[in-house]
């Protein structure tokens, strides 16, 4: 591996400075996605879903745990494996019970489902000491109707809103090329008694939320719910106009 350049620090400095207006563009960039992640249209959410957890059978709404909004991470774990992913155990290690309370704190809830039975998942979740919400999902739709499970013999053959054969090379190959379970994380807003889908994201995009609870909050209908005094200039958070003036 090839180290980089040693220059003096004045070089570095003038080569820091230009690689630090590029990651002010990034920001900006990414402040005015999130905004009009936001401004994302809504479905409303008719099907029932039912999923198996630690207190038994419950239904989508249960899931927000009376929270407005819900993050569910898609975690790949088939009905025949011995395991869950590794890349989902690896992200899922790093789930610290103060995410969830940073979450709670901003009405909104975070549970795992994966389509293994919820035996194999409480046994699973003990072994690696987790305690987070995890329900499976076995039996119901809920995986196929979110893009997490395809299954060309059933006529699921879509990932990341393309079909299978027209996957670009930087998504991750499904297994076997006739079945199998996918990453991905969807957002869920609850107004009243109605579940709205707001948001999903699967392949790269799901590295995107691996910054922390912010990074979470993006992907939702209702954003980090921020509100302060900020220099002029600058923009909340929250704001809900995509302005390309946003400053980092």
């Amino acid at each position: 591996m090839s180290l980089p350049e040693v220059v003096s620090r004045e070089e570095w400095l003038v080569a820091r400075k230009n690689l630090l207006a590029q990651e002010k563009e990034m920001t900006r960039k990414r402040d005015a996605l999130n905004a009009d992640r936001r401004r994302l249209p809504m479905v409303r959410i008719d099907k029932e879903y039912f999923f198996e957890g630690r207190d038994g059978t419950t239904s989508l709404p249960d899931l927000f745990d009376g929270c407005s909004q819900l993050i569910v991470q898609h975690v790949m774990y088939g009905p025949d494996w011995e395991k869950a992913c590794p890349g989902c155990t690896a992200s899922l290690d790093e789930l610290a019970p103060a995410r969830l309370k940073h979450l709670k704190s901003r009405d909104t809830a975070f549970v795992g489902i994966s389509r293994a039975p919820y035996s194999k998942i409480n046994s699973y979740a003990t072994e690696r000491g987790w305690s987070f919400p995890w329900y499976s999902s076995f039996g119901s739709e809920f995986n196929y109707d979110f893009g997490v499970t395809f299954d060309q013999s059933r006529g699921y053959v879509q990932y990341n809103y393309r079909d299978i054969p027209e996957r670009v090379g930087s998504d991750p190959a499904p297994a076997g090329d006739e079945s199998g379970e996918v990453p991905g994380f969807s957002s869920f807003l609850r107004v009243g008694d109605d579940v709205f889908h707001t948001y999903s994201t699967y392949a790269r995009g799901t590295e995107m939320v691996d910054g922390g609870t912010y990074y979470l909050l993006d992907m939702t209908a209702l954003g980090r719910q921020e509100e302060w005094e900020e220099p002029k200039g600058r923009v909340s958070a929250n704001a809900k106009p995509a302005d390309p003036s946003f400053t980092s």
